[in-house]
């Protein structure tokens, strides 16, 4: 069972009570079978977390597992064993940005 932290737009959108789901993941575990599980799961995520056509990552979303930030890994690289077993979540987060005001 993987573990996923959600921001809160997401979870609200999901209708998701508390921070965290779980999620089943058949086969390797990685960035793309963790995000097509959470769209079957959640069918109202679909195009929220990456674009339907293209399947990138949304901009403003970083993965972090593991202390580590995934955000650039290719979809299909392998999740860390923590993450893989349950031990460890890993989290979406909304990436804030701005530039400087004058």
């Amino acid at each position: 069972m993987i573990r996923l932290i959600l921001p809160a737009h997401l979870r609200t959108l999901a209708r998701v009570e508390g921070e965290e789901v779980k999620l089943e993941v058949a086969g390797q575990v990685t960035q793309r079978s963790v995000l097509d599980a959470l769209e079957l799961s959640y069918p109202m995520l679909r195009g929220t977390v990456r674009d339907q056509v293209t399947f990138q990552r949304r901009a403003f979303l970083r993965f972090f597992a593991c202390e580590e930030d995934l955000s650039h890994e290719s979809p299909a690289a392998a999740l860390p064993a923590a993450v893989a077993s349950g031990a460890e979540p890993i989290f979406i987060i909304g990436a804030i940005a701005g530039g400087q005001r004058r």
